[in-house]
């Protein structure tokens, strides 16, 4: 049965589920990959900066279209309505399966902070625990996404305070060792920590006034994320250095070790578990929404479009995406997790901008930056990435095809 969602965000929820989403996954998990990939604390920070340039874009594009188009399902609804639906359906599935893997690495984060030797089994109970929260009402976990993130940035600024005040003396060069593609794959390594704004889009079918809150809260929510995380990024590598930052699974830990912080240790892996937790919470209630709305046009079994009677969430769509992150948190890598998940969310942020182009030629050339630049750092990904991710991708065209019960129509 389908039926309507609540409407229960509003500009401040949404910014604080935006926020739960980038915080965690950025800072505690890609800033040690994309500085190994780019080999210098210049290079980090410009790395940083192509990927919030493109971020940026890609904001503007969902933030307009979310507004056109205020129903859950984000780039899904907006591909099929601007593209056609085979373009709607591979967003769909890009997202669902990059943020699949997002879900397993924010949950096995949680594990290696809370419970190393047996991370696995704490990032089961983990996705099962967020899934209750979510099954229970989307109000629920607004209120905790609040608090998460109101934790996190404390420790994070803690973390900004000591590693500064410590005087750290290492130089920041961009280098002569910089490549394009070392900077590239940065960059697109980086950008998994700031997709959390999709979150706000997918939710456009249960924020007030979604014309006004959406354009609002994603610029919002992605300016915050960014500060916060040059500060960080900037506070770490004047402490380690861009060679120990890569080489290191805990970075925070070891820059309040390194500043003479000891004490600080415990409460910074706290605060990784904690962000982490408001990650997982955010990124599983995005993928049941797109879920709900693709099964509920029957692109998925139309018995995931069902909405709860009582808490008016889509409760099947839910129970399936925690069934789904558990196994792959049981079997996972983090750090591979990674690649494939920046993949699937570029391939889906490349429709949304090649939507945004079909508004109007006010839109255009914000819309083209952002799809070349989707483009670019999908392909710059490392190799084991690019074709995972691009062999999901053929499977969704043919899934779409068998969905349809005809033949892949051939390329224009």
């Amino acid at each position: 049965m389908s039926a309507e969602l609540r409407r229960a965000f509003g500009v401040f929820d949404a910014v604080v589920i935006g926020l739960g989403a980038m915080v965690g996954a950025g800072i505690f998990v890609a800033l040690g990959p994309a500085a190994a990939a780019v080999g210098s604390g210049g290079g980090l920070l410009l790395a940083l900066g192509i990927a919030a340039v493109v971020a940026y874009c890609n904001a503007m594009a969902s933030a307009r279209l979310a507004a056109r188009y205020p129903r859950s399902g984000g780039t899904y609804v907006y591909g099929r309505e601007c593209l056609g639906s085979l373009w709607g359906y591979l967003a769909g599935w890009a997202f669902v399966v990059g943020k699949t893997a997002s879900c397993a690495a924010m949950a096995l984060t949680v594990g290696a902070y809370v419970w190393p030797e047996h991370a696995h089994i704490v990032a089961v109970a983990a996705v099962v625990a967020l899934t209750a929260l979510n099954y229970g009402g989307v109000q629920k976990s607004a209120l905790l996404t609040r608090v998460i993130v109101a934790l996190v940035l404390a420790v994070l600024a803690a973390v900004v305070a000591v590693g500064l005040g410590a005087g750290g003396t290492n130089p920041l060069p961009l280098g002569a060792e910089l490549t394009t593609g070392g900077v590239l794959q940065a960059a697109g390594l980086l950008f998994f920590a700031f997709a959390g704004y999709a979150r706000i889009a997918t939710l456009g079918e249960e924020v007030r006034d979604p014309a006004r809150t959406i354009p609002r809260a994603v610029p919002l929510a992605l300016g915050i994320a960014l500060a916060v995380y040059a500060l960080v990024a900037v506070s770490v590598l004047t402490v380690l250095g861009p060679e120990a930052l890569a080489d290191s699974p805990a970075p925070l830990t070891d820059t309040a070790r390194a500043a003479g912080a000891a004490w600080l240790v415990p409460v910074v892996a706290v605060g990784a578990a904690v962000a982490a937790l408001g990650s997982l919470l955010s990124l599983i209630l995005g993928v049941s929404r797109t879920t709900f709305a693709m099964a509920r046009d029957a692109c998925l079994p139309t018995a995931l479009a069902a909405v709860h009677p009582r808490f008016q969430v889509p409760h099947r769509a839910e129970l399936a995406v925690g069934a789904v992150v558990a196994v792959v948190a049981a079997t996972a890598d983090v750090r591979g997790a990674i690649g494939f998940s920046s993949f699937g969310v570029l391939v889906y942020y490349g429709i949304a901008n090649a939507s945004a182009w079909t508004l109007g030629p006010a839109r255009r050339p914000l819309a083209a930056l952002g799809l070349a630049g989707c483009a670019t750092l999908a392909f710059a990904l490392p190799l084991g990435a690019v074709l995972a991710g691009s062999g999901v991708v053929a499977a969704g065209v043919v899934a779409w095809a068998i969905s349809r019960g005809r033949a892949v129509p051939p390329p224009s």
